[in-house]
Order: structure tokens, then sequence, then C-alpha cells
């Protein structure tokens, strides 16, 4: 029997200006299945909820008649989760998740970085996922000119597509292609006036104590040896009315028609990933662990993974931001004789060569490590990658 996580589940809900977030919000909070939904923002008049939906307004919260509530972020980010959950324990208020709204153009590794790190908060809560909406009609202009554009969708475990019906079926087809380009790890789903079934936007992380093999399946996508995952499309695509798309298949791409160009924000993220087949000796994971975030931290946008370490009982999975990382979790569940590795990295400003080159320390020997440790403490030298 898996030991239940009782911590509450994060959903961090970012994407272009412009992209849909209030109208996904106002259908998610409409909803009975979502359950009751503490919803975090900078300020409420940038939410613009549906009027009919509030029950009763404070100076700190909305509560509305769906159970749900909203609050607005006064001071720091742990603060705030931390005065909620005070809060639910002494009874004054009743929710099973959070979502956080992140306004605008805005960077979502300070976010990350706080549900890791703070004692305030980290063990009562956890991250579930990144959900990135990108509006079709101005997403290319956006990545043109935003890095932080690019940033969300890299870090993002679902993609969600906007506006669809503003485009044309080729129009569509290059922007997701292009952010295929960017995090092909990710799911990417159409929105349907705003509407995306929940499936697609909770439920979405590995890291919890009580993780089953198909959520690390979910988690991981189709990883394959030294190259990008496999595009992780939803399947059960949600359009648009009217947007003409029903007949377009994501995995139907003609790319020999596919005129293809060089955009700079989208160059300086490059995403590799590594299947070891063994087991992985510890002084060799821990090394290249090491090594890669001092060396190239500040630039590791995502690195995530299922290690099979050898001597240990369990394999686990880890997920980490820049140089912070979430406490591993052991896979007790695990069964069958699948003793893979499976790791994924998307950073910036590494060339496709350095990154893969950076996962190929992964298959080092012992020795190999040994000679290399030895070599970087007496010369002044870099990494072999």
């Amino acid at each position: 029997m898996l030991e239940e996580d009782t911590r509450i589940p994060v959903t961090l809900l970012t994407g272009f200006l412009g992209a849909g977030k209030t109208t996904l919000l106002n259908h998610l909070i409409r909803d009975p299945e979502a359950g009751r939904i503490a919803v975090v923002m900078n300020e409420f008049g940038d939410v613009g909820l549906d009027h009919d939906l509030i029950e009763e307004t404070t100076e700190e919260t909305i509560l509305l008649d769906s159970g749900c509530l909203c609050c607005s972020i006064r001071g720091d980010l742990a603060t705030t989760l931390a005065a909620l959950m005070t809060r639910r324990k002494q009874g004054e208020l009743a929710f099973d998740r959070v979502v956080i709204e992140t306004t605008g153009i805005a960077d979502p590794g300070p976010v990350l970085h706080t549900l890791v790190v703070s004692d305030l908060i980290a063990p009562d809560y956890r991250m579930d996922g990144v959900v990135t909406l990108a509006d079709a009609a101005t997403g290319p202009a956006t990545l043109d000119r935003q890095f932080e554009a690019a940033h969300q969708i890299a870090v993002a475990d679902v993609i969600v597509l906007t506006k669809t019906d503003l485009v044309s079926d080729t129009e569509l087809r290059v922007f997701e292609e292009r952010i295929v380009g960017i995090n092909a790890g990710a799911a990417l789903v159409r929105a349907n006036h705003g509407q995306v079934p929940l499936e697609n936007l909770f439920g979405l992380s590995a890291m919890k104590s009580n993780v089953l093999h198909n959520d690390v399946s979910r988690w991981m996508g189709d990883v394959q040896d030294n190259k990008t995952p496999v595009p992780n499309h939803d399947h059960h695509h949600h359009h648009e009315e009217g947007d003409g798309h029903g007949d377009h298949a994501h995995c139907d791409h003609d790319h020999n028609d596919h005129e293809h160009h060089h955009h700079h924000h989208d160059d300086r993220i490059t995403s590799a990933s590594i299947v070891i087949d063994k087991p992985i000796p510890a002084s060799v994971f821990d090394f290249w662990l090491d090594m890669l975030i001092a060396l190239k931290g500040p630039d590791i946008l995502r690195m995530k993974g299922i290690v099979h370490v050898d001597g240990m009982e369990w394999p686990f999975v880890f997920h980490g931001v820049q140089h912070i990382f979430d406490q591993p979790v052991p896979l007790k569940s695990w069964k069958g004789g699948d003793t893979k590795s499976r790791v994924v990295v998307i950073a910036r400003d590494m060339t496709k060569e350095d990154l893969e080159g950076a996962l190929d320390v992964l298959r080092m020997q012992p020795k190999e490590v040994e000679k290399t440790e030895d070599h970087l403490m007496t010369e002044t030298a870099e990494m072999p990658f």
C-alpha cells in the first residue's frame, strides 16, 4: 500500500499576453469536477472573473459560489500560500488545489523555486505542473520579440493553444512545429473556446510519493537516446468551434514542404535526452549532476528523469529548474525488469552537441570519473562537454 501524498497540488498557469488565461480560469472555476480551487494572482483586477460567480468579496479574498476562492499576492508568494494553509488548517477556508496565475510575460522560474526551497510552504504544497497558454494568432510574433515567451514554453508540462480559429491550417501547423522545437516533451492541446479537459491540466507531475508507473510514463513522454523527445501531443484534440481544423491531426505533419526558419529566441533553447539501459553507478550520476549544475546551472531551464542507480532497491524520479531540485522521489511501486534510465534536459545558450555531450557523461564508468575528477583538481580544465 503506497503512502498517500497529502500535500496540496499547485498548478502554475502562465502564458503569452492576451492568450486567454482569464477565460480558462472562468471555465475551470465553473467546472464542478475541478473541486475547490484557490486561485492566487498578483491583482484581482487583472483577472476579470465573471461577476455571477462571485459570492462574497473581502480585502484579501474573493469567495465564489462554486466553493473556490481567489486571493491576491500580498508580499511574496510563500507568505500568501502559508497564510492560506493556516486558514485551511483552522477550518476557515476549504480548497483541494491551488492555481497560480502569472501576469503577462513572466518568468516561471521564481515560482517553481519558491515551492521547492521555502520552508514555509514546501511541507504543505507540491508542484503539479506548468500549463502555458500560447495564442496561435500572435504567438509567432511574441516568440520573436520576447525570450520570456520561449522560456514559458520550455518549462511547460502542457501547452494550450488558443485562438486557433484565427489562423489557417498551415499557419497553425508551423506554429505547432515551432513549439515542439522548443519543448517536444510537453503535451500540446488545443482549447475549445477557452475550455480544456481537466485531465490535460491536473495530475501532470510524477514528483509525488504515491506515483504510479503510468504517471511516470506520461510525465516523461517518449524519450529517445540523445534526441529530443518524441512530440507528446494529446490524442484527444479539442478544436475551436468553426476553426476549420477538424481534419487536422497533429502527427500527420508533412515535413517535406515545411520551410524551416531560424528564430533568434528559439535558437537559444536546446533540448536533448538520453536512455541508459543498465543501472548507473552512483558516483557517475553524482559527478554528472554536480558538474552540470556547477558549470551550467543558471542555463538549465528544466531537467527531469527517472534514474536507476546501481545498488539501489528502487529507481527514483528527479526534477530541477536551474540549480534548484525537488527532493528525489523513490518509485516504490516500480515493477518489472525495466532498468532503463531516462533523462531530459532543456537548456539555453548551449549547442546541441554540448548538451548531448553532457548527457553522454552518464555513460562513463567509475574509473573514468575518477580520472576526470583528478584532472579537474590538478589542472584548470573544463568539463569534457
